[in-house]
């Protein structure tokens, strides 16, 4: 009976301390949002206010309250779902498949010297190549539909993952490896135990840089004859000489820019959760 009790205590010990923890999370979560809401809420008070006084003209940069309605006049005519879910759509096709070559290729480099020698040169040669100069090729050789659009985004993804998983496989201590070998860790139980931990947070940065960057591609993927996104709003409120257009495009990108990268960012916080990490204070 005592043991029952006891072990009924210790289950409910750990309940407490489960909650307790979640109650900080939540804490920490909120006092993150509120602190990184101050600086853009005053920016926006301050541009508000500039714009009222006509410190900038409004035929270059409107107020926010013009910006705003610009965006609902768009979420009214059911024009702007659209251009958010292409452009979304795109970024997302595009990381997905320069995620997966930079991974094939990036293993392949990384655990193979004679492939780094042969494979690596061309790739650095490659990534120097402007992003805008690939327009043209892509439109001779696919056209201006979604495959070229794809796969303009899915290039400039692909070289910031690829570099960080070159970098993280080679980063591994090599002591740790000689420590597994050392215990009869066969190839396949070295790569899963110890060299894919050690190199995953290189990886996962890699992965949020590689989406930061397929964000910037997509508005010069969507330059090839798009006729809906983001990107093709900007070109529509240039052609038509109209700021608050192509201010609301630039703050829908930051607004999905950001929340995309926030997914990411859980994604790691959860998958390192392992990692004894310096606090910030």
């Amino acid at each position: 009976m005592a043991k029952n009790q006891g072990e009924v205590a210790s289950v409910l010990v750990a309940k407490e301390k489960q909650a307790k923890a979640a109650r900080g999370n939540k804490n920490l979560l909120d006092n993150r949002i509120l602190l990184g809401s101050i600086l853009p809420i005053l920016l926006v008070i301050a541009w508000e206010i500039l714009s009222r006084l006509q410190v900038f003209p409004s035929y270059q940069l409107p107020a926010p309250t013009v910006i705003l309605q610009t965006i609902l006049g768009f979420a009214e005519d059911g024009s702007l779902w659209g251009h958010v879910g292409i452009t979304t759509y795109r970024v997302f096709a595009g990381f997905v498949l320069g995620t997966l070559a930079a991974v094939l290729l990036g293993s392949l480099v990384g655990f193979y010297q004679k492939a780094e020698k042969i494979f690596d040169p061309l790739i650095q040669a490659f990534r120097s190549i402007p992003s805008l100069a690939w327009v043209p090729l892509f439109i001779l050789w696919m056209g201006i539909g979604e495959t070229s659009k794809v796969a303009m985004i899915a290039v400039g993804v692909f070289f910031p993952v690829y570099l960080n998983i070159v970098s993280g496989i080679l980063g591994v201590d090599r002591k740790l490896i000689e420590v597994g070998k050392m215990y009869g860790l066969n190839t396949f139980q070295l790569v899963r135990r110890i060299i894919l931990p050690a190199s995953l947070p290189s990886f996962l940065v890699g992965l949020r840089s590689g989406l930061g960057l397929g964000w910037m591609f997509v508005v010069a993927a969507e330059l090839m004859g798009a006729s809906q996104g983001l990107g093709y709003l900007l070109v529509l409120g240039q052609n038509t000489l109209s700021p608050e257009t192509i201010i609301a495009s630039i703050i829908l990108f930051a607004i999905i820019g950001k929340l995309s990268d926030w997914v990411l960012k859980v994604v790691e916080n959860k998958t390192l959760h392992w990692q004894d990490r310096m606090v910030k204070s």
